[in-house]
């Protein structure tokens, strides 16, 4: 069992007879979602490109006494994304709750980015979340009772940090879109929440930890389990909450320092910095 498995304790919310479509749920934060969804009583749709991935977890979330359908997507097409959309609405005739959570981080510090790993993450992370958005309000404004769409983006959307520069971008335009979006959907009965996780112990964490670009910048220790990121979106959804940060504050702290970027900019060296020399002196967890 993962950490961040063995950490899922959602208390006392349940979702029974909802239909949940989760996109990037064949690993790390979509993964633990989906099987939290389904533990709580909802039907999942489960999206991504690997479909073996996504049919093992659709056996353990149908292990929940709910239904799994398995609808194999590449996010950056927006065709692959409306054929997705069909096929759930066709298996469940409703889609009540879209978390939009596909995402994927080429670590580089802006000097040295390259423009087509900067041109993946945007496919991905903006348009890829864009085509989802726009698939799943045109399905929920045909549905009487509406319903809701949350979008993970990051704290690293919020404020940029070196070397995500790039990462940073591309969430920063994924925040902006959902805002606006949301001013869209004013009065209506679809509503559109953000979710704003830190570092979260996650394969793509995982894997930054060990790239040279990104090794030694974060101590692995201090990595969040996607438990409470799950939990973030379940109150998202619950209450209808317009944005939730993870760890709650993250936010407005960020808020709060672009009130004086410059000094900012030097705390966060000195933080990193300080990060690299601890990673240095300490030796790496094992899996």
């Amino acid at each position: 069992m993962t950490r961040q498995a063995s950490r899922l304790k959602i208390p006392q919310l349940r979702f029974d007879g909802k239909t949940v479509l989760i996109t990037g749920a064949s690993s790390g934060i979509g993964r633990e979602v989906a099987l939290a969804f389904a533990r709580a009583g909802a039907n999942v749709v489960l999206v991504a490109r690997r479909a073996g991935a996504l049919a093992k977890i659709a056996t353990e979330a149908r292990g929940a006494g709910v239904k799994a359908l398995v609808v194999a997507t590449d996010v950056t097409d927006a065709a692959s994304v409306k054929t997705c959309f069909r096929k759930a609405v066709a298996r469940f005739s409703r889609i009540d709750i879209v978390v939009n959570n596909a995402g994927i981080m080429l670590p580089s510090p802006v000097a040295e980015l390259d423009p087509a790993d900067l041109q993946r993450m945007l496919d991905v992370n903006l348009f890829g979340a864009l085509h989802v958005m726009q698939a799943a309000v045109r399905q929920m404004r045909r549905q009487p009772d509406g319903g809701q769409v949350v979008n993970v983006a990051s704290l690293a959307g919020r404020r940029g940090f070196s070397p995500l520069g790039g990462y940073s971008a591309s969430k920063f335009a994924l925040v902006g879109m959902t805002e606006a979006l949301r001013t869209e959907l004013v009065g209506e009965k679809v509503s559109v929440s953000l979710v704003l996780p830190g570092v979260v112990d996650t394969p793509m964490a995982q894997a930054a930890a060990t790239d040279s670009a990104t090794q030694g910048y974060w101590p692995q220790s201090l990595n969040m389990p996607a438990s409470w990121v799950v939990w973030s979106i379940f109150a998202a959804v619950r209450f209808k909450l317009a944005e939730v940060a993870v760890p709650p504050g993250g936010a407005l702290v960020e808020k709060l320092a672009s009130l004086a970027p410059g000094a900012t900019d030097r705390l966060v060296r000195g933080v990193m910095d300080t990060a690299r020399r601890a990673s240095r002196r300490t030796p790496a967890r094992r899996s």
